[in-house]
């Protein structure tokens, strides 16, 4: 179940993620259960997370986000072409204070 965010949440992480360095990055294998688990461990410990994707087709990337936030059970921040941004917070110590709105 990923995370809902209202526009000012968004527009919050959007700001923290700007200095964000890509942490994973999706090759020509796709999305394997070791990205997966990879996945997990950073936003489970990071929350926020910058991700780039390989695939040359637009559609291919659509897809590879879309796949990627369903199975993490993240929420899509941000996607500017090869880069997706996901947040998750941590379900025992959330470090990321989002805004009300």
């Amino acid at each position: 179940m990923s995370a809902v965010l209202n526009n000012v949440q968004i527009r919050f992480l959007r700001g923290q993620a700007h200095d964000l360095k890509a942490w994973l990055q999706v090759g020509g294998k796709g999305i394997t259960d070791a990205l997966l688990a990879e996945l997990d461990q950073t936003l489970e410990h990071h929350e926020l997370v910058k991700i780039k994707i390989a695939a040359e087709d637009r559609d291919n990337r659509d897809a590879m986000i879309a796949d990627l936030v369903k199975r993490s059970g993240a929420a899509l921040v941000q996607r500017i072409g090869h880069t997706a941004i996901l947040y998750r917070p941590n379900k025992e110590k959330p470090q990321i204070v989002l805004p009300r709105a």
